[in-house]
């Protein structure tokens, strides 16, 4: 697979990277960035997926989310994927909040969503490929985690996969999507007007059905204009009842990145106990 770097910035003794691919999974070409730690001493680099929300692209974390001097003190690597499909032959819409922008990290079964939108696909299986042959002295061991529409995707994603990410974490998730306004109107297009469709791209439906799951930390800021309508996290944390599910409430904090880059070094601590 071709990968072309389209810029790098020195960042912590690191490198901050952004590259360009064509998706076959996709059917379209994808950009996503990378920040890699200084190498020093040939230590094993560990791998944290950071999948964004929204209306956001991989430059949000990236530019906004302060996280390099962390990840780089903790020899972490750290990959930003898109958060769906490009360009001008995939579908998309005029609300925001649905196909450009909005994949919701799930495969698309209806049309036209079907032909572009697996990112589920692409994140488990095409990009890991590509990431890893990115990464000096990689130690094959990986933690996930979000914000808001990308906190749902680390969730379902790791969840998932307990096999392949060691811990999770999401900033503001979207805990229940089948039963909040974004979940319903993305899910109902991309997946069908059958729930029972839904269940497997939720989280509270998958860690209800989990024996157990790995170590899952989560802060939702108080101020969080979205926070009672879309995130609201009552159901979700019954379902995760006797799970190791650490729910934290940030007084005054709001949704945006002022709030990651308040507490990403805590979220970056809570994986690096974990990746050892």
């Amino acid at each position: 697979m071709t990968v072309h770097v389209i810029e790098t910035h020195k960042a912590f003794g690191g490198e901050q990277r952004k590259y360009r691919h064509h998706s076959e999974t996709l059917d379209c070409d994808m950009v996503f960035s990378l920040f890699l730690p200084k190498q020093t001493d040939n230590k094993p680099t560990s791998l944290i997926w950071w999948l964004s929300g929204l209306t956001c692209t991989d430059d949000n974390f990236s530019q906004k989310g302060a996280f390099q001097k962390y990840a780089s003190q903790h020899q972490l690597a750290v990959v930003m994927p898109d958060t769906s499909p490009r360009g001008t032959a995939v579908a998309d819409d005029a609300g925001w909040d649905l196909g450009q922008g909005a994949g919701f990290y799930l495969n698309a079964t209806q049309e036209p969503w079907a032909k572009n939108y697996r990112m589920y696909d692409y994140l488990t299986q095409e990009l890991p490929q590509l990431v890893y042959s990115l990464i000096p002295n990689f130690s094959e061991k990986e933690s996930i985690m979000g914000h808001s529409m990308g906190g749902h995707g680390a969730l379902v994603i790791g969840l998932k996969h307990p096999e392949r990410f060691r811990s999770i974490s999401a900033f503001a998730p979207i805990l229940n999507p089948s039963q909040v306004p974004w979940g319903q109107k993305a899910f109902t297009a991309y997946l069908g007007p059958d729930e029972k469709d839904w269940a497997e791209w939720d989280a509270t439906s998958l860690i209800a059905k989990c024996d157990s799951a790995q170590p899952i930390h989560i802060s939702q800021g108080t101020a969080d204009a979205f926070y009672e309508v879309q995130l609201n996290e009552d159901a979700f944390l019954q379902a995760a009842e006797g799970k190791k599910v650490s729910y934290e409430k940030l007084e005054g904090y709001d949704h945006s990145y002022f709030t990651i880059a308040s507490f990403i070094e805590e979220h970056l601590q809570f994986h690096k106990e974990f990746l050892g």
